[in-house]
């Protein structure tokens, strides 16, 4: 149950990434998956950090199980660490495509999920383990299943 808030307490998440190849991380996020440079600041000592625009934020919470669940009908067995990134696009496959040819390696093709996305595993050039999702229900229809569909998780 959610808490009622008048006002949110938060405004805005920022997931804040170390790239060890800095122009490869931004190539990857701002240029093949498309996501708008916000703004982009350099300091001292080749300090370097960019900030892309990627849409509606959420922060989901799986415990253990839910997690390794969605790796199982995503990918077929374990493969995703703590933290992974997902990302909703209007194409699953040539999203898929286009990243891997842009350095991304896929670790799962795009798979139709019980919950009626086709969602795709890859790791990027800045290390992340992100899944790219297409949700292949309307918004009206998927909202009126969502209480229907045990162990669904928000984002895929």
């Amino acid at each position: 149950m959610a808490a009622e808030h008048p006002t949110p307490a938060v405004r805005q998440l920022r997931l804040v990434v170390e790239a060890d190849d800095y122009d490869a991380a931004v190539a990857f996020f701002r240029d093949a998956l498309g996501l708008p440079e916000e703004a982009a600041f350099v300091g001292e000592g080749d300090a370097r950090v960019v900030i892309l625009d990627a849409g509606r934020a959420t922060l989901e919470i799986a415990n253990p199980a839910q997690k390794r669940m969605i790796d199982e009908v995503e990918v077929g067995r374990q493969v995703a660490p703590r933290l992974r990134v997902a990302f909703e696009v209007d194409d699953a496959e040539a999203t898929t495509a286009r990243l891997v040819a842009a350095g991304a390696s896929e670790v799962a093709p795009p798979t139709r999920t019980p919950w009626q996305s086709l969602n795709s595993r890859l790791d990027t050039p800045a290390g992340l383990h992100i899944t790219v999702f297409q949700e292949l229900l309307a918004p009206d229809v998927r909202a009126g299943t969502r209480d229907a569909e045990p162990g669904r998780d928000s984002d895929n």
